[in-house]
């Protein structure tokens, strides 16, 4: 989960932009020596409804640079044209300087070992679920099945379930689930904030998810203020801020369901692409299948009726490895749109303008510096290679520096441990297609075929 990540739901306008980025490259300004640098101000729709011009970093050095001066007098994240005007005013997306550092401080103990744990434990309950159903319904092998929706349900009652599942019943969670599908949409939408239009829609959607997790919060400080245990992210940062007085800055019912509502945004959308990729190159890499098969079955089997444990989850070490790979060879999202709040000396020959809108590239990062970058190879992280800690400023799905996600080790986790039950209860066929691997981005980056595959089971129970 990550907070970069979130902000790279791109609106239809920042999509567009990405397009002619690639198509129309012209003069480079004055003084600018290098094409790969960056591709030129845009005279296109898109130019004129943001109002700015626009440039693309292709080099690790110059999107480190960016992500390296976020701050109020060098560049703040853009994320999305409207997004203040949709997310609203407390969504940690839009906030800086020490009102970033208030927040930041209360939500990292949130993401470490113990909670950690207590979510796996929550993740693979809800997962094994789904890949059960999954089975039910499509493992006789008769008709393909497109995993995007598939994965995509799986995600959203992962994040309800570890976020704030105690307080939810499936009423409140086919609301929740109404509200997401109504809000998405609105990340891609001009924003005509009138009933019946989507942005309109999607805003409106986004009240009321806030108003469900308020809800959730009231429900968590008063459980945590009664002396009991925590058993979801909720629980644990309530749990955390229970005794203090005064309360600490950003705590408020209103203020915490509104950075849950970031969380879910920022999981549902990215994961779903994660799980997405994962799926189609494992099946396009049958070595890698069969090497993640045979490590998880020495220490886990479907089987068992056991859950995997944190010391399992440890001993899967090439596993990780492919998700580490998955999440470098695709990222979920291409781009991290930032604006220059003032003239920004990028190079010895060339200064950003105030208010440029500006996009270091994940993507293109991801592809210089590596060994082979083309080449999908999980092996590049083994500890003999060390890629991940040989090129770390080239791996940028997560972020740098102070706003780097800072749920980074969930969003992992649940990768890897998706992918090493997903691989160990299902045989998968691809039904390819004309342009099945063709990326697009829904809002993150997909296969444009949805990942269609046929499912047949490999197990006789599970837990």
């Amino acid at each position: 989960m990550s907070r970069n990540v979130t902000f790279l739901a791109l609106s239809s306008s920042f999509r567009s932009l990405e397009t002619s980025l690639h198509s129309s490259v012209t003069q480079l300004p004055s003084g600018t020596s290098n094409p790969r640098w960056l591709t030129l101000p845009l005279a296109s729709p898109s130019t004129t409804l943001l109002e700015n011009s626009s440039y693309k970093l292709k080099t690790q050095k110059l999107s480190n640079k960016i992500f390296s001066n976020i701050r109020p007098d060098a560049f703040q994240l853009v994320g999305h044209p409207f997004g203040k005007k949709l997310f609203g005013d407390h969504s940690l997306i839009f906030m800086f300087g020490e009102d970033h550092k208030s927040v930041r401080r209360q939500v990292a103990p949130n993401f470490t070992r113990q909670p950690l744990s207590a979510y796996s434990s929550l993740q693979q309950i809800v997962i094994l679920r789904h890949l059960r159903q999954w089975e039910e319904c499509f493992s006789s092998g008769s008709r393909p099945v497109s995993m995007r929706q598939l994965i995509r349900e799986l995600n959203l009652e992962t994040s309800q379930t570890v976020f704030v599942g105690p307080y939810l019943n499936e009423e409140v969670k086919n609301t929740i689930r109404t509200d997401y599908n109504v809000f998405n949409p609105g990340t891609m939408a001009l924003p005509i904030d009138l009933p019946g239009f989507t942005f309109g829609e999607a805003r409106r959607a986004v009240s009321r998810l806030v108003n469900t997790m308020a809800v959730c919060v009231v429900k968590s400080k008063a459980k945590m203020a009664a002396g009991e245990n925590p058993t979801c992210l909720v629980d644990f940062w309530t749990h955390s801020i229970i005794g203090e007085n005064p309360p600490p800055p950003h705590s408020k019912d209103e203020e915490i369901s509104c950075v849950l509502v970031d969380f879910l945004f920022a999981s549902q959308d990215a994961s779903t692409s994660s799980l997405l990729w994962a799926v189609v190159l494992l099946e396009s890499e049958p070595e890698v299948l069969r090497r993640v098969r045979e490590e998880v079955a020495r220490v886990w089997s479907p089987e068992s009726n056991e859950l995997i444990t944190a010391d399992q989850l440890a001993e899967m070490k090439y596993t990780r490895a492919v998700a580490r790979e998955v999440l470098r060879y695709r990222p979920p999202a291409s781009m991290v749109p930032h604006v220059a709040v003032c003239d920004f000396r990028l190079t010895e020959s060339y200064t950003i303008p105030k208010g440029t809108i500006v996009f270091p590239s994940l993507f293109d990062a991801s592809f210089q510096g590596f060994t082979e970058p083309d080449r999908f190879d999980p092996d590049r992280f083994n500890e003999t290679r060390q890629e991940d800690q040989v090129f770390k400023r080239n791996f940028l799905t997560f972020g740098i520096g102070s706003h780097q996600c800072v749920g980074q080790r969930y969003s992992m986790n649940h990768l890897v441990l998706f992918i090493a039950m997903f691989s160990s209860m299902f045989d998968f066929k691809r039904v390819r297609s004309d342009g099945c691997d063709e990326i697009v981005h829904c809002p993150t980056m997909s296969p444009k075929d949805g990942c269609t595959v046929f499912l047949s089971s490999r197990v006789v129970t599970s837990p």
